[in-house]
């Protein structure tokens, strides 16, 4: 665990993905049961990798063949996890070691946010985990339920 492995394809996505935007990107993950590819942008090139309007991140997606999402890197495991489930607006994060030792996340958005935050059939809440645990160890993410009702 902790250290990504990139395979063969992933770095070929990466490169053309490069070539496409000008922006560059330390990670790519092919999840095919949502038909999409998910970019962990560097930090600071979110705006080369979509351009203006999309002209760029819709390119890109024509050119490779399948829908692209960008997630902006960042070294701070909060400020990431924040980046994962952009647009909705994240109020905390609280991380938790559980019986094996593992970190988990329990991250908490305004109410009328958790429908983006969860995703259609579960896709958000499965990006911000596959990210989490491949960038920054986070064993897994989980949303807080809210009682107050």
């Amino acid at each position: 665990m902790g250290e990504i492995v990139l395979n063969e394809q992933s770095l070929q996505l990466m490169a053309e993905f490069e070539q496409l935007t000008g922006a560059g990107s330390r990670d790519c993950i092919i999840d095919d049961r949502n038909e999409r590819l998910i970019f962990v942008i560097n930090p600071g090139e979110m705006g080369r990798a979509i351009g203006k309007q999309g002209s760029s991140i819709k390119k890109a997606s024509e050119e490779l063949g399948k829908r692209i999402e960008v997630v902006e890197y960042s070294d701070d495991a909060e400020q990431f996890l924040k980046n994962c489930f952009l647009p909705a607006r994240v109020t905390s994060i609280l991380f938790e070691e559980n019986e094996e030792e593992e970190v988990v996340a329990f991250i908490d958005v305004i109410e009328e946010d958790r429908g983006i935050a969860i995703g259609k059939a579960g896709k958000n809440i499965f990006k911000a985990k596959c990210l989490a645990e491949r960038q920054h160890d986070i064993a897994n993410v989980q949303l807080v339920q809210d009682d107050a009702e």
